[in-house]
């Protein structure tokens, strides 16, 4: 069997054969994965960036089991009864229903006439972007992001959602509130950011008229293939999980942009449009954002190339519904209307271009959590998929196009235990989302009969009493 060496792996990469290149080739292998280096049993962090971390200390941890109701895992297409069992943050084990295999001392819940399913993912949000009622001389303030943020968060975790994809924000908001996060120091989603889009001079959010969102605390503007390739490194050390990128830029520079963050080990997203698509997918890009114009030829070249698609159809339809369309931008030089988004969502599923779940939600929108998820959801049905395969789509496709579905997405033994109970049958209704009792994210208990669980703070003992008894 011949080998072909793949022209983005490493000099020191091995060939593959024809067979497994022609199986394996997706968008995520045109990254230079690490895990190739790192221990199958070593631990790392549970994010795209895959950081080897020290091993947790061996204590006994706390069981949680979820009993009586029904599970969608998001592997299978339909739910069954089975009983879910955490220890940890992990799934230990999804058990038939009369099995009893846990320890006496776990906390065990019933959830009768439940739904038990994998916490929802949002592959497109802005959580620390300012809304109506932020001041201007606030609109490009860290700390006012980060406050945003916390309530931002608060929406979503109370909704079902255990895992966002920030797609850029103020300043370092975005990468505080991930590290806040990622330490179980407030209650919400795990937050893997994007951090400043990265854009030529003129280009998509930092276009005219000049405003603090499109000013340098939101945007990177920059120009060359070298700025472009540094904007990206510079990004990677800030925190970045992937990187965004918005034309307008020359093919010259999404290539540098892309081949840069693939060498890290991030994958790519595009917020681009017309040719600017095309030119993307040349480079290699991994993912397009929006259902935004291109030519049949641009969606032919998708599906060749493995490149995934975040369609966010819903963003779109409240835009035509309260502005009627882009006017004025010039970054947007382009007109659509809701058949012709949807003309585009139909177009990649026909050509079986990867589609994940993403709201673009921002500002003010961010206060309509779930129901624009649950809108996108239904633009996925009445666009060929069953009510269970757009649940599919939410979680374990995401998951994968984050590039942790190692990890998240799925009920599956030995993943994190990001679980939600909805009152209903989410997987046949999905309006049944709106009725979110319980979640679970790293087998914390987060959100309780629909309400934020935040545990008491435990004081830590003074190093000595006081005051000294040898003071008179």
């Amino acid at each position: 069997m011949s080998c072909v060496r793949r022209r983005t792996f490493s000099i020191a990469a091995v060939c593959f054969s024809v067979s497994t290149f022609l199986a394996g080739v997706q968008a995520q292998e045109r990254v230079e994965d690490r895990r190739a280096f790192i221990w199958p049993q070593a631990a790392t962090s549970d994010d795209p960036r895959h950081i080897p971390i020290r091993p947790e200390v061996t204590v006994k941890k706390p069981v949680l089991v979820l009993r009586g109701g029904r599970v969608f895992d998001s592997v299978k297409t339909d739910a069954y009864a089975a009983t879910v069992v955490m220890e940890g943050k992990y799934i230990k084990s999804i058990l038939p229903p009369q099995d009893t295999n846990w320890p006496t001392d776990a906390k065990v819940v019933d959830v009768t006439d439940k739904t038990v399913m994998p916490g929802l993912i949002d592959l497109h949000v802005h959580i620390t972007y300012p809304d109506s009622s932020t001041p201007v001389d606030e609109q490009a303030s860290e700390g006012a992001g980060v406050l945003r943020g916390l309530t931002n968060l608060r929406y979503f975790i109370e909704s079902g959602f255990t895992t966002v994809r920030d797609m850029n924000g103020v300043l370092n908001a975005p990468f505080l509130l991930s590290e806040w996060m990622a330490e179980d120091r407030a209650p919400g989603p795990r937050v893997f950011a994007a951090g400043h889009i990265i854009t030529g001079t003129g280009g998509h959010a930092a276009d005219r008229p000049i405003s603090p969102i499109h000013s340098s605390a939101f945007a990177q503007e920059v120009d060359g293939p070298d700025e472009w390739r540094k904007a990206v490194r510079q990004n990677f050390k800030n925190g970045a999980n992937v990187i965004k990128i918005a034309s307008i830029f020359s093919p010259g520079e999404v290539r540098a942009a892309v081949e840069e963050a693939h060498a890290l080990g991030l994958r790519v997203t595009c917020d681009c449009e017309t040719f600017y698509i095309r030119w993307a997918i040349e480079a290699g890009v991994d993912m397009i954002e929006h259902p935004l114009p291109r030519t049949d030829e641009t969606i032919r070249l998708m599906a060749q190339h493995h490149t995934d698609a975040d369609p966010t159809l819903q963003v779109y339809q409240s835009l035509l519904d309260s502005s009627g369309g882009y006017y004025g931008v010039t970054s947007r030089r382009f007109t659509l209307g809701s058949q012709q988004d949807f003309d585009v969502f139909k177009k990649m599923k026909a050509a079986g271009i990867r589609l994940g779940v993403g709201t673009d939600t921002i500002g003010n929108a961010n206060a309509f959590t779930p129901n624009t998820y649950i809108a996108e959801l239904k633009w996925f049905v009445k666009g060929g998929y069953t009510p269970s395969g757009a649940l599919i789509a939410a979680t374990r496709t995401n998951a994968q196009m984050l590039d942790v579905g190692d990890k998240l997405g799925t009920l599956e033994p030995g993943k994190l235990a990001d679980v939600i109970v909805v009152d209903g049958k989410p997987d046949q209704n999905l309006d049944d989302l709106k009725q979110v009792s319980m979640v679970i994210r790293d087998g914390l208990v987060m959100v309780d009969h629909g309400q934020i669980n935040v545990p008491p703070h435990v004081p830590k003992p003074l190093l000595k009493a006081s005051p000294p008894e040898n003071v008179h």
